[in-house]
């Protein structure tokens, strides 16, 4: 294994270096935010649409073609487990792809215990073979850093091997996008260990925008989720550790300091801006050279 770097050597990845070629995170409701991202946003900057129980795939569907209308790269979610049928799921692809010209997705179980319909995980529908089959080429998946409070660590592992196989034999490329956290260590480890296991995809870090802990937790409610505790576990955030960071200067320092491309292959960034996409272009634009 590779020996870490002399920490007086300067760091191989700069902090400007790792704001380009990022992505966004929004909700069809923020359908209205985005002309006013045509002269924030690069050109081509991919933006995921999430797929939430509260709306519809229509409004996703609007949303996607949205961005694309601006120049943007829409990259709807999938949630397996909240799509009632094969019927439902091809419409849907048909729909992307006719109207948006969709050809890379992010796909996830979702989070009803129980699925709606015929896809019990993100595996399931990689393995059907449909997303080939309406044109996307590129298959994203998440990745969890600092763990799921409801999936051992084992499971997750074993999770992203199969899905690793699974893209790679249908002939997807992908990226890992994990979900945001406030702290370096945990996440540089993370990326060490699936290097080490053979997993060389790029991976986005999620990066929390910068947004208060009581926007957040606004925005959480707006979107149907649980604007409490429940919010916090659900990414895997404290409420103290929130308070305790002013923004995401401290992590993005943190992560240059630490990175190192041969160790830890290729990162790039993924902004969740809470409801906030142009607070987060513009702090972004504002970062030194």
């Amino acid at each position: 294994m590779t020996q870490p770097s002399c920490s007086s050597a300067a760091p191989a990845v700069s902090a400007n270096t790792l704001l380009q070629e990022y992505s966004l995170e929004m909700t069809a409701k923020e359908i209205r935010s985005l002309a006013a991202l045509r002269t924030l946003a690069a050109p081509g900057t991919p933006i995921n649409i999430t797929f939430l129980p509260n709306e519809q795939d229509s409004a996703r569907l609007q949303a996607a073609i949205q961005a694309h209308s601006q120049g943007l790269l829409p990259v709807p979610h999938l949630a397996a487990r909240r799509i009632p049928s094969e019927t439902a799921l091809r419409s849907y692809l048909s729909r992307l792809r006719e109207q948006a010209d969709i050809q890379r997705v992010f796909v996830i179980a979702g989070d009803p215990p129980q699925p709606a319909g015929p896809y019990a995980d993100a595996l399931a529908l990689i393995q059907t073979g449909l997303l080939a089959e309406y044109g996307i080429r590129q298959v994203n998946i998440s990745g969890y850093p600092d763990g799921h409070p409801g999936i051992p660590d084992a499971q997750l592992w074993a999770a992203l091997h199969d899905k690793h196989r699974a893209l790679s034999q249908q002939g997807h490329d992908y990226e890992i996008i994990t979900q945001f956290g406030f702290e370096a260590a945990p996440v540089l480890a993370w990326l060490e260990r699936l290097r080490q296991e053979g997993i060389t995809a790029p991976v986005r870090i999620g990066v929390a925008g910068p947004v208060g802990v009581h926007k957040l937790l606004r925005y959480a409610a707006a979107c149907g989720v649980g604007a409490s505790a429940g919010i916090l576990r659900k990414y895997g955030v404290s409420l103290s550790r929130l308070f305790d960071t002013a923004g995401p200067e401290l992590l993005l320092r943190a992560l240059a300091a630490g990175l190192e491309p041969e160790r830890h292959g290729i990162v790039r960034l993924h902004f969740f801006p809470f409801g906030d996409m142009e607070k987060t272009l513009r702090w972004i634009l504002a970062q030194p050279a």
